[in-house]
């Protein structure tokens, strides 16, 4: 690959520009998150993400896997706890507290598992 340079006064700055396919493109809440992640604690592999144009393919795995494996887990998970529609329907406060636990805890693993890496 080979790198144009601009002078700037007494520095050459490399003539960097993102291709168009990074420019326009949606990522969810997970593939946010590991943007974030990447932009502040993993520099080095964030700007080689950048450079080889793999970005994109990268969060968008992250958000396509992290979002498949939070369904799968709030199932487990809801199935393990005994959370029916039947206690939806006798005892609605209990099932939102217990809903919002597993969605915590499912969202806490994800993130430890595929975000924070």
């Amino acid at each position: 690959m080979k790198i144009e340079y601009t002078k700037q006064g007494d520095y050459y700055f490399p003539n960097l520009v993102l291709s168009q396919n990074l420019k326009n493109f949606e990522i969810g809440r997970f593939g946010r998150m590991r943007l974030k992640f990447l932009k502040e604690q993993k520099k080095s592999e964030y700007i080689i993400l950048v450079m080889n144009n793999k970005l994109k393919e990268h969060l968008l795995e992250i958000d396509k896997t992290a979002n498949d494996r939070f369904e799968f887990l709030m199932k487990q998970l809801a199935k393990k706890e005994n959370i029916t529609e039947e206690l939806k329907v006798n005892d609605q406060l209990k099932w939102v507290g217990l809903i919002n636990n597993i969605k915590h805890s499912a969202e806490e693993i994800i993130l430890k598992e595929l975000i924070y890496v």
